[in-house]
């Protein structure tokens, strides 16, 4: 179970948000895996299909209460579901995670929900900018030093990004887990980053 890596979708989640950190898991240079270090799995509050903001529909593997007790990593993708009443179930769940060292992601509302619940009050974090955390966290929001104004920051084994930072969130979740070599996470990088013509300019 510790390979199963587990992507928390609520109702209008932000599809584009899993999708670097997802491929990469899944797919290589010259396409899919044979032997994948990890599985991708997706947890839900329940096993009705999930929305997208993009009106796309996703099956989940678990709900909250069928979820394994051990695995790889958890992974809070951004949207508009993270002020319902089915985020609050989560808050557990993200405590045992993050009690037993299994590593976090947040990205876009997913790093305000862990404000929100006093999760980033001891370590280094970003999000959808420092007011927007102070306004999700309100007293339960201690550690405005804390913030980094930066893309996505990893700290402790939780990884925070904001909402335009889908990139740079699946890059430090990737050297986490220590998917491939250093040397090729950042070329990866850099190839998603500057794009295929200019990538390639610089091989030259």
């Amino acid at each position: 179970m510790k390979k199963e890596v587990l992507f928390v979708l609520l109702n209008e989640y932000a599809d584009y948000e899993p999708a670097y950190i997802s491929g990469s898991i899944n797919c290589g240079r010259f396409g899919l895996k044979e032997k994948p270090l990890y599985i991708n799995k997706v947890v839900a509050p329940t096993m009705d299909l999930v929305r997208s903001v993009g009106g796309f529909y996703t099956k989940p593997d678990y709900t909250f209460d069928t979820m394994p007790a051990d695995y790889a990593a958890l992974i809070l993708i951004g949207g508009f579901g993270w002020e319902s009443e089915e985020a609050k179930k989560l808050v557990p769940i993200i405590k045992q995670a993050i009690s037993k060292g299994i590593i976090v992601g947040a990205i876009c509302n997913g790093a305000s929900f862990l404000a929100q619940n006093g999760f980033l009050n001891h370590i280094k974090h970003t999000g959808n900018g420092l007011d927007e955390l102070k306004r999700w966290g309100g007293d339960n929001y201690t550690n405005e030093a804390g913030y980094q104004n930066q893309q996505a920051v990893s700290d402790h084994g939780i990884v925070t990004a904001n909402g335009t930072a889908s990139l740079e969130f699946a890059v430090e979740l990737m050297r986490l887990l220590k998917i491939d070599t250093p040397e090729n996470i950042s070329a990866y990088f850099q190839f998603m980053k500057l794009g295929f013509c200019e990538f390639m300019k610089q091989l030259k």
